[in-house]
């Protein structure tokens, strides 16, 4: 148990009020020895036990008459929030809350989401608890907004769902410093989410750093955990994989493939009834889908031969989760993927361009030009995708060219060069070195996006891939859930990394091979190794090799052209003058950027979803939670999507009806006995 006003509880020794009034009316009276009385008291003593009885429990009462009505007045809490409230009011108090698509998921039988049940469970318990000051952390842009009370999430725009995910260490890196920057005193920091493991990034090598700067908070920060982690097996995800228009001898056509995915582990047969819109006009598919996921391949739809550029939806039936029920996309005609290579190793240019070159549809367009350094001037950047960089890091004017394109959308992959430039100090002499790592003394060559080149690393036996993702970038699996044979690769030498990257596989012993940066626009890639044949396997394993190129390609080459596909939070320029053709009807013109939907201005047309990884968001595992909270003042409570019941109740008014009932069993127990009256009959 709990209490708001603790404080209140120093009252308690007054419960020993009726026995020091009972002590002093002992004394009061002297005990004087007289015969007639003796006789009496002996007379007595047979009822004496019974008596003695009666003064205790007319004492035991009156005590629990002042205990009830201290414990009433320091108002003390129920539903298992044990210490929620030790230690008082707090004098500030934030609200991280995950917007995510998977906090649109309802109850069982209900049509209420965790976002709604969430927000109202806030409100009734920080109203509850009180504050000096509420401020607001919502997962889409991470900025502290100051709420004038606990309330205003229930109307507040930025507490609405939207199709982003959420970033919880970036979350509570704003928390940490909305604490440092406006010394909160006291402060609870209170996390509404449902735990889904790309939400939370458990891995990221942030969580360690927030955990120890919160550590060092001398004030007191608590942290309350709502937790929403009931998953949905029966709930099915949409999504479109790939758009293709072409010309027919009728007219046109288009090829539409898709993937549905669903949370289960068996294998019943569901008949899914798929929609299919293009600018208003309807065509329905019905499917069978047995297991977790069901793949289409060009799905043909007729156009006329002038509908050169377009829109449309494919939706399936409510389900559990709204947010994943539908898919936007664009289309028009094929646009060339060009590629440019950068490259110093001879033996390394070739399979590049082999990848890069050799298209998976012979209806695509694809090029690659293999450029030096030099002629990065005379490039038309506005055509290109995709950019292959196998030589020292772009410096000067040749990095501006380059960052410019990773900021129109870009994709670029860097790989090591021959030789890694390292110099001495200020004071010291430049020299190259390739066959060792920068030592003490020593500065290494061109950096760029925080990222440097250290040095050749050589092993006398072949490494392999340890570990990669498969659930998510340029290593992903299929979309029939096989895996790419990334542990086949041999790697003979690697060059050794500097900086802050995530890391999408590890050779065996730990060290990267494959990296991204996270950028706000495009990808930044760093692959510690060449498909030089003395340097890795990539060329003749070249499945791998050549997947991850395309799939590059295909990223980059959605940028081009009057048609793009966005993943909602990373469309910072759907603001007016754009216009919404579908989606989110509730969304506001500022808030485009975070919702489903498409959009159009000047002739061009943008299809924003949710993030691929919300479809098959898993929760974190609860020991999971634990470690990354471990030394935290921390509270965590389960909840569900619908439930009504509030997480906080105040049982003052159990205590002071305790207290009534003693009161009156306290004046029952000190009436007189009972005496016949004169001349009854025995």
């Amino acid at each position: 148990m709990s209490f708001l006003q603790p404080l209140m509880l120093a009252a308690l020794p007054l419960i020993s009020l009726p026995i020091i009034i009972h002590l002093i009316n002992q004394r009061r009276y002297q005990t004087m020895q007289w015969a007639a009385m003796m006789f009496l008291l002996a007379a007595n003593r047979m009822s004496r036990g019974y008596a003695k009885l009666r003064q205790w429990l007319i004492l035991l009462f009156r005590t629990l008459v002042i205990a009830g009505l201290v414990f009433a007045i320091s108002r003390p809490l129920a539903s298992g929030w044990l210490g929620l409230a030790a230690g008082g009011r707090a004098d500030t108090t934030i609200i991280l809350l995950d917007r995510s698509p998977s906090m649109q998921q309802q109850g069982a039988g209900g049509v209420v989401s965790k976002l709604a049940t969430g927000r109202q469970q806030l409100v009734q318990a920080l109203m509850t608890l009180g504050s000096s000051r509420w401020v607001l952390i919502e997962s889409t842009t991470n900025v502290p907004t100051e709420l004038k009370s606990p309330d205003a999430l229930l109307n507040l725009p930025s507490a609405e769902p939207t199709s982003t995910a959420a970033d919880l260490p970036a979350m509570l890196q704003a928390a940490r410093d909305y604490i440092e920057a406006n010394q909160t005193g006291r402060t609870e920091v209170w996390i509404c989410s449902d735990l889904r493991e790309n939400d939370w990034n458990a891995k990221s090598g942030r969580w360690r750093p927030l955990r120890d700067d919160f550590l060092q908070f001398t004030q007191g920060v608590r942290f309350h955990l709502l937790a929403y982690s009931q998953a949905a097996p029966d709930n099915i995800a949409i999504r479109v994989t790939e758009v293709k228009r072409q010309t027919t001898s009728d007219g046109a056509e288009l090829l539409v493939s898709l993937a549905m995915t669903r949370q289960t582990d068996t294998d019943d047969v569901v008949s899914v009834p798929i929609e299919f819109e293009i600018e208003g006009a309807r065509s329905v598919l019905n499917v069978e889908m047995a297991g977790p996921t069901y793949e289409l391949k060009d799905h043909r739809i007729g156009l006329e031969r002038e509908d050169e550029i377009g829109w449309g939806r494919v939706s399936i039936p409510a389900d559990a989760n709204s947010a994943d029920n539908a898919f936007y996309f664009a289309f028009s005609k094929p646009t060339s993927r060009q590629t440019i290579i950068v490259a110093e190793d001879p033996t390394a240019i070739r399979p590049l361009q082999l990848a890069a070159g050799i298209s998976p549809d012979p209806s695509l367009e694809h090029g690659a030009e293999v450029l030096t350094s030099e002629q990065l001037a005379t490039v038309e950047w506005e055509k290109i995708a995709l950019v292959l960089w196998q030589d020292s890091l772009p410096e000067g004017g040749d990095a501006k060219l380059v960052q410019t394109f990773i900021d129109r959308g870009g994709q670029i992959v860097f790989f090591p060069p021959k030789a890694i430039s390292r110099s001495r100090s200020p004071s010291g002499t430049s020299t190259p070195d390739a066959a060792a790592s920068a030592g003490p003394g020593w500065r290494t060559g061109p950096t760029f996006a925080g990222m440097s080149w250290q040095g050749w690393a050589e092993t006398d036996d072949e490494l392999t891939v340890e570990t990669w993702r498969g659930d998510q970038d340029l290593l992903a699996n299929t979309l029939s859930g096989a895996s790419l044979p990334v542990g086949q690769l041999k790697i003979r030498r690697h060059c050794e990394l500097n900086g802050e990257a995530t890391v999408l596989a590890a050779l065996n012993g730990g060290d990267p091979l494959l990296t991204r940066i996270t950028t706000d626009q495009g990808g930044i890639y760093f692959c510690t190794t060449t498909p030089a044949a003395n340097d890795s396997s990539l060329a003749t394993d070249g499945v791998v090799l050549y997947v991850a190129v395309q799939r590059a390609l295909a990223t980059g080459v959605e940028t081009l052209g009057d048609t793009q596909q966005l993943v909602a939070g990373k469309a910072q320029e759907l603001i007016d003058p754009w216009e919404r053709l579908a989606g989110a009807e509730e969304a506001l013109s500022t808030d485009y950027a975070y919702h489903s939907g498409v959009f159009s201005f000047d002739e061009r047309i943008l299809a924003v979803n949710r993030p691929a990884a919300e479809d098959l968001a898993k929760p974190l595992e609860d020991e999971r939670v634990a470690e990354l909270f471990q030394g935290l003042d921390f509270v965590r409570v389960d909840d569900r999507a619908g439930n009504i019941d509030s997480l906080i109740q105040e049982i003052w008014r159990l205590f002071l009806a305790t207290m009534m009932v003693c009161m009156v069993v306290e004046a029952a127990l000190c009436l007189p006995k009972l005496r016949p009256a004169e001349g009854a009959s025995a």
